[in-house]
């Protein structure tokens, strides 16, 4: 059983503006250790109220897309009930139920199963809050 679960905590600093962080390449690093050539699942969590998980193409722009999407959804402006921090920080609590702060995703054969075109990704729009954490855990 020691050898069927294992897990790692990355530690990310997303700055000062909203953004989507490519995991990919972290999650395929340590799969290559945990996974040695199994079959299983990764979850990828992060244990935050400000910030979610997504599986999309990054790099032609949907990314940036996907952030325009959630400003026209959860607008940064005086509305939500919960008030404290930055201007509009209510939006980032409701964030995690759009941007699941989880995904379950195949392995085969010690790599991950994507598509050509999809990535995972840290969704952060928390501008308060530049310290994650994100948990990778492989089940094989």
């Amino acid at each position: 059983m020691p050898d069927s679960f294992a897990t790692h905590v990355l530690h990310l600093t997303t700055g000062r503006t909203e953004t989507v962080t490519d995991l990919t390449g972290d999650c395929e690093q340590f799969l290559s250790r945990a996974a040695a050539g199994r079959d299983g699942l990764l979850n990828i969590f992060v244990p935050h109220a400000t910030a979610g998980i997504a599986v999309l193409e990054t790099g032609a722009g949907s990314d940036d897309d996907l952030l325009a999407t959630l400003h026209t959804l959860l607008p940064a402006d005086d509305r939500w009930q919960h008030r404290h921090g930055t201007p509009g920080h209510g939006r980032d609590h409701v964030l995690p139920a759009l941007v699941p702060p989880h995904a379950t995703l195949p392995v085969i054969a010690g790599r991950l199963e994507l598509g050509t075109w999809q990535s995972v990704c840290l969704v952060d729009t928390n501008i308060a809050k530049g310290n994650r954490q994100v948990r990778l855990s492989f089940l094989g």
